[in-house]
């Protein structure tokens, strides 16, 4: 019996060719694009989840505030003090770790490489987690300074094939070479915790445990238990209390649950974090792609149902029953969702380096193939067999013999309204999916084209080190001289991401009244290589710089704030200028200007107070082009940066790709909204070119007998296409309301954000008109441009 139920769907299937291709197009391309989304999505939800003791894991965030201050500053930052003390004092803390990851350059014998995943840890790192060692002592690799270990790639990128355990390596500005005492597996990819070195914490001579102040390191606690998270966090704020009291500010403590950073925490570690919700949207865009193509399957099976009509009349005469009937067309549904499985693992292998691309990731091949992929592949089969194929069945095993050549379920309502329900349905998904995605680009647009208050046009940033300090004013000649460059600085932190934490005062404040800041040191060249804009008072000067360098007694520092710092401390710009000032207790001094508020975060958070305040820093070089070609002038930069920094290579980029890195995460999710939305979108075209083919071709008769009657073909196309530009205008007023608010609590998560205007929507609804139009046309020109005479006669 199975046999013939096979042949049957067989005969069927090759019979109606363009049904069947449009069937197996639409669950092919839904499948891929599900299965790739659905092997993402389980990557993402799979971090960190191989740390055996990750339950246990806790991560410590920073919140601080001064006497005086508005409002607290909270991040992902503590000081060395944290761990030990923890450690020593809550019977809940089993081990604790402290880490800190940066840029070095490392050599070995000839061979010279920047390092951006250099990762210092404590010696307990691996008693928190599950990272092993192929060759070295766990126990003792990380244990005193000047010790690292490599991962497996990195060992080969220097050594080759030989062991690289014992050997030496020349890293930074550190004096004493650093011995490799281990080789470890490559990070996984799902591990938010990632480098190619790891070297002892104990090498950077940072272990003061005196302060809680300093913080520049991220602290992790295991817990003896689970719940010991808990039972710690209640005990810190009365803690800290008693800790932090009389000295003028306050400081609080709170652990976040390891195995939760990645896609709950709002605070990066040592990799960008994703987000929960954008998980949530790519998961829902691949369930409605999933529905579309199961909706198509749908519609067309129903509506050519009295194709079958026939058969069925015929089969239930010869003795079959509703069941086995019923069986026979899930049957060839499931048989329709297993040859589109079958195809979808072939297009996702293929199409896999373009998703990685895509969304950034490195996802294998074989992930394709993970046991969790394959289940969920079979569950699809039976989900979307039953999904697509039971109301068809239903309706197909109900048929009356008696009525069949009579076309009833044809002329009842039930089927004409399912079917119209599912167009609309499948409609509401793509005016959806347009809107949110024209919505996306827009606020990515706006983004990108919101005046900062500074130009990060044409700047090229270069990393710095303390090295360079002795030849500062040589290397600011040379380059400056460059042809070319029309500005440089060097500084700390570049105006896209300020993070420096400081506390300031007016000089008629108490002294144990201070108000949060982020500050920067910069030099005489910031503000004119930036474009800051000063709205009152001067710009720093070279001799503002040099001052900082005197004796504590005569040390008078001049700073630039921004408006809101001025706001903060009471003054107007003008009035802020020539006012003394405190910016932590060890830098006094005047202003000397203010700058206009300029975005030094994301745009997801307001602007704040910023001072920056003149202090010799060489963390990274901030070089102005002038505009036209670049390469040249990096070409000369390049040149002379290999004459006077032969230490390290000449590793540069441009200020544009820090401030994009900010928004990795809008970015990711506004070119997968394009692709899969597309996809949404083509599917639910070939659903109504599928749909409209069949109308137009059970209404042959009709249209040969409007035509002889003298329609013109204008009219017989619109005639064909009304239903169906009505069916998408009803589509519109469903999806507009739903489109709105989705989108409207989404940009709310931006401090400065688009609008959601109506040309939006009227956008989206006429992409939507026009797309229906365009796809129904195609048959309904044919059929108005049909002989009428043919399809009488043949009719």
């Amino acid at each position: 019996m199975l046999l013939n139920y096979f042949k049957i769907a067989f005969r069927y299937f090759r019979k109606n060719k363009l049904a069947t291709i449009i069937n197996l197009t639409g669950l092919t391309i839904g499948l891929s694009s599900c299965l790739l989304i659905a092997v993402y999505i389980l990557h993402e939800l799979s971090y960190d989840r191989f740390e055996t003791k990750g339950n246990r894991i806790a991560r410590v965030i920073m919140e601080y505030a001064f006497n005086g201050s508005k409002e607290s500053k909270r991040g992902n930052y503590t000081s060395t003090k944290v761990a030990p003390t923890f450690k020593r004092v809550f019977p809940e803390v089993e081990s604790a770790a402290r880490m800190q990851q940066d840029v070095m350059v490392v050599n070995y014998q000839d061979k010279q490489f920047v390092e951006d995943r250099f990762m210092f840890a404590d010696s307990s790192f691996f008693d928190l987690f599950s990272f092993g060692l192929a060759q070295g002592d766990a126990r003792t690799a990380l244990s005193g300074p000047g010790k690292v270990i490599l991962t497996a790639s990195t060992a080969r990128k220097y050594f080759g094939g030989a062991s690289p355990v014992g050997q030496l390596l020349k890293v930074g500005n550190f004096v004493q070479p650093f011995q490799v005492t281990g080789v470890m597996p490559d990070c996984p990819s799902n591990s938010q915790i990632k480098f190619d070195f790891l070297a002892s914490f104990s090498s950077l001579g940072e272990n003061q445990e005196d302060t809680y102040w300093d913080a520049n390191y991220t602290t992790y606690l295991l817990l003896r238990t689970p719940g010991g998270i808990a039972s710690l966090q209640s005990k810190l704020p009365a803690f800290m209390h008693k800790e932090m009291e009389g000295k003028g500010a306050t400081v609080n403590f709170y652990l976040e649950p390891f195995q939760s950073i990645h896609l709950h925490s709002e605070y990066a570690g040592f990799e960008p974090n994703n987000d929960i919700a954008y998980i949530y949207i790519l998961g829902a865009v691949a369930l409605l792609i999933l529905v579309i193509a199961c909706f198509t399957y749908i519609n067309l099976s129903t509506a050519r149902s009295m194709e079958r009509a026939r058969e069925v009349g015929v089969r239930k005469v010869m003795g079959a029953g509703g069941r086995q009937l019923f069986w026979q067309f899930i049957g060839e549904s499931l048989m329709m969702a297993g040859v589109s499985v079958f195809i979808s693992l072939a297009v996702a292998e293929l199409a896999l380096p373009a998703f990685n691309q895509l969304t950034e990731t490195e996802l294998p091949p074989a992930a394709v193939f993970a046991p969790g992929v394959i289940g969920l592949l079979v569950a699809s089969i039976v989900f979307i067999g039953l999904l697509a194929g039971i109301y068809p069945a239903l309706v197909l095993s109900r048929f009356q013999p008696v009525k069949v050549l009579k076309g009833a379920f044809k002329n009842t309502d039930r089927g004409w309204w399912m079917r119209q329900s599912l167009i609309v349905f499948q409609f509401v998904i793509s005016v959806f999916l347009i809107v949110s995605t024209v919505v996306v680009q827009k606020q990515l647009y706006y983004i990108q084209h919101r005046q900062l208050g500074y130009d990060r046009e044409h700047v090229l940033v270069l990393p710095g080190d303390a090295r360079m300090y002795d030849k500062l004013s040589l290397l600011k000649t040379e380059f400056g001289k460059t042809p070319g460059v029309s500005g440089l600085s060097a500084t700390n932190n570049s105006p896209v991401n300020i993070l420096g934490g400081y506390n300031m005062r007016t000089a008629t404040m108490p002294e144990d009244q201070q108000i949060a800041v982020n500050a920067n040191p910069i030099d005489e060249g910031y503000v004119r290589t930036t474009g800051l804009e000063l709205v009152a008072g001067q710009d720093l000067t070279e001799q503002d710089v040099k001052n900082t360098a005197l004796p504590d007694s005569l040390r008078v520092y001049q700073f630039l704030l921004n408006e809101s710092a001025a706001r903060e401390l009471g003054w107007t710009p003008d009035k802020a200028v020539g006012q003394r000032m405190y910016l932590d207790a060890t830098r006094p001094g005047f202003v000397k200007g203010v700058v206009r508020d300029f975005h030094f975060e994301s745009l997801h958070n307001p602007i704040k107070p910023v001072v920056l305040f003149p202090e010799v820093r060489v963390r990274r070089w901030l070089i102005k082009l002038a505009p036209g070609d670049p390469q040249p002038v990096i070409a000369a930069l390049s040149a002379k940066w290999k004459e006077l920094v032969p230490y390290r290579p000449f590793d540069y980029h441009f200020l544009d790709d820090d401030y994009d890195r900010l928004y990795q995460s809008e970015i990711r999710l506004g070119k997968a909204l394009d692709v899969f939305a597309g996809i949404a979108i083509a599917l639910a075209c070939l659903g109504l070119f599928g749909l409209s083919s069949y109308a137009a071709q059970q209404r042959v008769r009709e249209v040969g007998i409007r035509k002889v009657l003298g329609a013109s073909v204008s009219q017989i196309i619109v005639l064909l296409s009304r239903d169906f530009v009505r069916l998408a205008g009803i589509a519109f007023l469903l999806a507009a309301p739903i489109a709105w608010w989705v989108m409207h609590h989404w940009l709310q998560d931006f401090a400065y954000r688009t609008s959601l205007s109506v040309y939006v929507f009227l956008a989206a609804g006429l992409a939507t008109l026009a797309l229906t139009l365009a796809t129904v046309s195609v048959k309904a020109v044919a059929a108005a441009l049909s002989n009428p005479v043919k399809n009488l006669r043949t009719e």
